[in-house]
């Protein structure tokens, strides 16, 4: 039950975090921020080839970037744990968190893409996805060792 809770609940602060417009990791007295809805912005307007969803980073590279990188890549891996956790001992497990992980990593890219002052960009989900595999690998590696 606690695994079901942990889970709910990360997912629960990640999309909450993906909601916070102009979200600074190095301030956090921005960390809550009233949502403003981009009225402008469509599905279609967000994927469609040459859209900004799949271009790079448009910001410097400085202690906000690296920190900003560091948690996606943390709070996604701790997530593709809970995923592991919460499925059922069975063939591919491994795999399906993964799956899972970087369907919700898709979806919160996207959510932020609707929020103004964010930006949802592939480079983060692919970011996302790296976070989750390796923490899967590091919980495979642990686990033929023991």
């Amino acid at each position: 039950m606690l695994k079901r809770i942990l889970l709910i609940c990360l997912l629960i602060a990640i999309s909450s975090f993906s909601n916070t417009p102009h979200l600074l990791v190095t301030n956090p007295s921005t960390w809550w921020n009233e949502a403003v809805w981009d009225h402008n912005a469509t599905l279609w307007s967000v994927l469609y080839p040459g859209s900004e969803f799949y271009t790079s980073y448009t910001y410097k590279f400085d202690a906000e970037f690296i920190l900003r990188k560091l948690a996606h890549l943390s709070f996604f891996g701790i997530l593709s744990l809970l995923f592991y956790w919460n499925l059922k001992e069975q063939p591919r497990r491994f795999l399906k968190a993964w799956l899972l992980l970087t369907i919700f990593a898709l979806l919160d890219e996207l959510h932020q893409a609707f929020i103004v002052g964010r930006d949802g960009r592939v480079v983060d989900v692919i970011i996302d996805s790296f976070g989750g595999a390796l923490f899967l690998i590091l919980l495979y590696m642990r686990k033929k060792a023991s």
